[in-house]
């Protein structure tokens, strides 16, 4: 009689199953979270999230003016425009508001911004241009003109050079060839040449 060979003991396909399903699982989901990341990353900037306000009205008022949009983008506004410049504190929105009407690009940013990144700012701000800090923004820079705004990731968002190449030229406001020069100075605020 022969002898017949041991049978190998049976396997258990189904921790196997198991381990390749939990690995095939975790490897979709990390590619749903990262693929359109990388996809966004790849995309060049564009300026597709500018927000337009059309028909604001041009009146001279005295007062405060409660704004609907944060920093307000046109309206009614102070009799007397602001000064362009630098401001290391918050200035009077209705004189910004006036300088808008001349044209003028109004960066603002989140007061507790860094001296870096304010210095980044201050290095792009055009000369008819004003950059202040503001309070409750909806995010860490805004860039306005009248009637545009767009709302940054920070200081080095790639936008910001687009939006100064397509709005810069004050087009888009009333008295496009006016000038912010010769405005006022906000009250606490120090302004310097940009």
């Amino acid at each position: 009689m022969s002898e017949t060979a041991p049978l190998p003991e049976p396997t258990r396909p189904g921790r196997f199953v198991l381990a390749a399903a939990v690995t095939m699982a975790l490897a979709l989901v990390a590619a749903a979270l990262l693929v359109p990341r990388l996809v966004h990353s790849l995309e060049p900037p564009d300026l597709d999230e500018v927000a337009v306000h059309d028909g604001l009205p041009l009146d001279h008022v005295s007062g405060d003016v409660d704004y609907p949009v944060t920093p307000p983008v046109g309206g009614p506004h102070a009799q007397r425009w602001l000064e362009c410049g630098v401001y290391d504190e918050e200035v009077p929105p209705e004189n910004a508001v006036h300088a808008l009407e001349h044209g003028t690009v109004w960066i603002t940013h989140e007061p507790g911004l860094g001296s870096g990144d304010v210095a980044r700012l201050v290095d792009q701000l055009p000369e008819e241009g004003i950059l202040s800090p503001y309070d409750g923004l909806p995010g860490p820079v805004v860039v306005t003109v009248w009637g545009r705004q767009l709302v940054l990731d920070g200081a080095d968002d790639e936008r910001l050079g687009l939006f100064l190449a397509e709005y810069g030229d004050g087009h888009t406001a009333p008295e496009p060839m006016a000038s912010c020069h010769g405005g006022v100075d906000a009250d606490g605020g120090t302004a310097r040449p940009a």
